[in-house]
């Protein structure tokens, strides 16, 4: 038998780093994992979907979401697995799915357990708990991390409205106090942005340009003796304190460890380690397991690059909240 293989997203074990502890374990309801020789193994490429949900449950950091050929994740296979484990396996292994927004490998799974005559344990409510307002499939993202769960972090609708009501408001007001007419107010659309950011004191503390971690030359006279921003490029989006709090002062490199190529990340990060005397490092990052990849990646590039520069880890909640 010709076993088929592709390049895809499949994790990846350090086994120096790993110590055996198994708190990967219990976050991979695929049974990917198990604790072979004191080491945590990949037993199966069949059963590796490749999303990461362990990733940030490893205190060594020895696991890493990599692109290689691998046979291809099979959900039918991995249902058949789990349905031997029992009813909490199927739930935590159901959920898993929805709240990576992986709505056509849900289906997959809900299609097996109808076939083989199985109760879907994971009720119309629980579902909706797990994730309110799921998208249908022509919504979702092409990554399949937490960080791609579908949510709405406004106000209520109505505090949404009240606080519309009231910005216009004062928009109407800066406007009379520019001299303009209110009925005229987009018309000169300088003078009121003026006044606007008068009032709100507000400004860019972006000190260069690129920003991308691609795109940012090693050896760019703005790294000398710099202290060094690398955020997550969903952090400036969630929290709002971005700029005031965390820019002010520093040098900003952005990337997704997720989405990115994390390997030429490394090798490009370890050479402006090398290349400058940096003051410091602060690396900010999501909540969401896969975004942890970020610090993994600058903490071996301080190694490989045998510097010792203080290092800072803040951790963004999905709501905008400071975690660590």
């Amino acid at each position: 038998m010709v076993i088929r293989m592709e390049i895809r997203k499949i994790i990846e074990i350090d086994e120096d780093k790993c110590n055996g502890c198994g708190l990967c374990i219990p976050n991979c309801p695929e049974g990917a994992l198990q604790v072979i020789d004191g080491k945590a193994r990949l037993i199966s490429d069949l059963f590796c979907d490749g999303l990461g949900a362990c990733i940030g449950q490893c205190p060594q950091e020895a696991i890493r979401v990599i692109e290689k050929e691998a046979e291809p994740y099979s959900e039918s296979k991995v249902m058949e697995n789990i349905v031997k484990r029992g009813k909490n396996t199927i739930v935590a292994h159901l959920r898993h799915l929805k709240e990576h927004n992986e709505m056509e490998l849900f289906d997959e799974a809900i299609r097996y357990l109808k076939a083989n005559n199985q109760e879907n344990p994971l009720s119309d409510e629980e579902a909706g708990k797990v994730l309110e307002d799921a998208p249908d499939s022509r919504d979702r993202l092409p990554c399949g991390c937490p960080g791609t769960v579908v949510m709405n972090l406004r106000e209520k609708e109505a505090e949404n409205k009240s606080g519309a009501s009231a910005f216009a408001s004062e928009k109407k007001t800066v406007a009379a106090n520019a001299g303009l007419k209110v009925k005229n107010m987009d018309s000169e659309p300088e003078k009121i942005e003026k006044n606007l950011k008068q009032k709100t004191d507000r400004k860019s503390r972006l000190g260069q340009w690129p920003v991308q971690i691609t795109l940012v030359p090693s050896n760019a006279p703005y790294l000398r003796n710099a202290r060094l921003l690398i955020a997550a490029d969903c952090v400036p989006f969630a929290y709002a304190g971005f700029h005031e709090d965390m820019l002010d002062g520093k040098i900003l490199l952005v990337g997704c460890p997720k989405l990115d190529d994390s390997e030429f990340y490394l090798k490009k990060i370890t050479e402006i380690l090398r290349q400058n005397d940096l003051k410091s490092i602060t690396v900010a990052h999501m909540e969401v397991p896969c975004c942890f990849g970020m610090l993994g990646i600058v903490r071996q590039a301080l190694k490989d690059s045998g510097k010792d520069i203080p290092v800072e880890e803040i951790t963004i909640g999905i709501k905008g909240n400071v975690i660590t």
